[in-house]
């Protein structure tokens, strides 16, 4: 099975546990080997948080759990990159 090295996912997640901790929870998944959190949105009870994990071969379903664990919610995945390498998007004329 070709191994998944980057998801961007949209998470909605509770007030607390607070985003360094919630960052660092998904950080310590196994497959996971670095995690950028950012903050998109917040409201009174939710906040919608942005995270971009990376790794060799990331567990959707380990950093699934852990979202779930802490109370939060896989809102949508936003990129997934695939393969030997991590491809960046190429600009193009649409751009």
């Amino acid at each position: 099975m070709v191994s998944t090295r980057r998801l961007v996912i949209d998470v909605l997640k509770p007030h607390e546990p607070s985003t360094l901790a919630f960052a660092q929870q998904i950080a310590a998944v196994e497959s996971v080997a670095g995690v950028n959190a950012t903050l998109i949105e917040i409201d009174k009870e939710v906040q919608n948080v942005k995270f971009t994990v990376e790794g060799e071969a990331i567990d959707y379903d380990d950093v699934e759990a852990i979202i779930e664990d802490a109370g939060g919610t896989i809102h949508s995945v936003d990129q997934v990159v695939c393969g030997e390498y991590l491809v960046e998007n190429a600009p193009t004329p649409q751009d």
